[in-house]
């Protein structure tokens, strides 16, 4: 495994799952870097859900999941954090698009409700900002009041992400958040994450190698629940060490 430049945001250090008899995670060791977009491709039912459910230990609430090894956030286990304050310092954002069924403005104002008291122009203006940052307020300023199921899939997702910005996360987890999408709203969302690596560090679960090529700045692969090789985004594609993942990248599986 290549080592990313620069500090690690998330790394993990031996980190297995499994179900009774059944191993979906082996041994996983890898280092994602602060501020940049880390994507993990693999093909389906390799163990990228089960990797990104992890890093912010939606996995211990799964019934029967054992897991051992570790996950550092900043080089801390996770473990240490108390679960509110890790899922609001590590953010997810699913595959399908998950809006509150209340207003635009309400879904973008809900958790900093929780988690802080402010005056309404503060949260006025941090709506504003977070719509800004994923390109859709000017979209939406005119009918903040209205639900958020009126949005189209690819606003919704941003809308989404948005959200997820509003408790200024340390990290950013997505699965597969385009899959759904069209060519239009992808390059949208791809555009959004490119521009928020500087300020947030992005992990995307992705099956669109394309995509991965596009926007990723470090690249880890997996099959069968292991890490078969992890390396800067134009090493990976350009110059891959494995075999499995030559023939990975080439569609000879997936």
């Amino acid at each position: 495994m290549n080592a990313p430049a620069g500090s690690a945001v998330i790394e993990t250090k031996g980190l297995t799952v499994s179900y009774g008899k059944k191993t979906v995670l082996d041994n996983v060791t890898f280092v994602a870097p602060e501020h940049r977009i880390t994507a993990v491709l693999g093909p389906s039912g390799c163990g990228k859900t089960t990797l990104l459910n992890c890093l912010n230990a939606l996995i211990r609430e799964q019934p029967g999941a054992q897991v051992s090894g570790e996950v550092l956030l900043s080089g801390v286990s996770t473990r240490q954090f108390p679960l509110e304050e890790l899922r609001r310092r590590v953010g997810m954002v699913t595959q399908t698009p998950t809006p509150f069924p209340f207003s635009i403005y309400k879904n973008i104002t809900y958790a900093p409700k929780y988690y802080r008291s402010a005056k309404k122009a503060d949260f006025d203006s941090l709506v504003r900002e977070k719509l800004e940052m994923v390109g859709l307020y000017e979209e939406v300023s005119n009918r903040l009041n209205q639900s958020a199921l009126s949005l189209s899939g690819g606003q919704q997702q941003r809308l989404c992400i948005a959200r997820a910005l509003t408790v200024e996360p340390e990290v950013l987890l997505l699965d597969e958040p385009c899959s759904a999408l069209d060519v239009k709203a992808t390059a949208k969302v791809e555009s959004t994450l490119l521009s928020l690596k500087d300020r947030y560090s992005i992990i995307i679960v992705t099956h669109n190698i394309a995509q991965a090529r596009r926007i990723a700045d470090y690249a880890v692969f997996l099959n069968d629940g292991k890490l078969i090789e992890a390396a800067p985004a134009k090493q990976f594609f350009e110059n891959p060490n494995e075999e499995a993942t030559r023939s990975f990248l080439a569609g000879a599986f997936g």
